[in-house]
């Protein structure tokens, strides 16, 4: 973490333009990254990375990827993001930029009640490329459902209660 604080500091040091850094989902506490982040100057943070995995062929019993491991993205990894989002969501003022599995409106909509600012579709779009624009106008119709002005009001909105 403390490393982290220093390359952002480092580089806020040196740059007026948005530093957005991307972290990785594999850490015992996300808080305390998403603070070190903030406090040394980031004016966003991006949640998150991949999740570290791995694919054995039953058969040959090698791994299928050539490097052993990749990273696992796409839906699988939704539920893992939301949490992080909503855990940095409590520890931090900046904006959050959630991704991790959207394939739908609704998973969008997940990232932006756990406290996301704004989110990005990824994998989804090797999919079907139309991903986005369905993820806008589910979004646009949610707000217009549930009779909201604005995505910021859906912003860290989950009722924990």
């Amino acid at each position: 973490m403390q490393t982290a604080f220093a390359l952002i500091e480092k580089i806020r040091g040196r740059t007026t333009l948005p530093l957005i850094p991307k972290l990785a989902p594999n850490v015992p506490d996300i808080k305390p990254f998403a603070r070190a982040m903030a406090d040394a100057g980031a004016d966003a943070i991006a949640l998150i990375n991949t999740i570290p995995a791995m694919v054995i062929d039953i058969e040959t019993r090698r791994p299928v990827l050539a490097n052993r491991v990749g990273g696992l993205s796409g839906p699988a990894i939704h539920p893992v993001a939301v949490k992080l989002v909503f855990d940095a969501a409590q520890a931090v003022k900046i904006p959050i930029l959630a991704m991790g599995g959207i394939m739908e409106p609704r998973h969008a909509i997940e990232f932006l009640i756990a406290g996301a600012t704004a989110v990005a579709v990824g994998t989804a779009n090797f999919i079907d490329p139309q991903t986005p624009l369905r993820v806008i106008d589910g979004i646009a119709d949610y707000l217009r459902r549930h009779k909201l002005a604005s995505v910021r009001e859906l912003t860290g909105s989950v009722v924990t209660s």
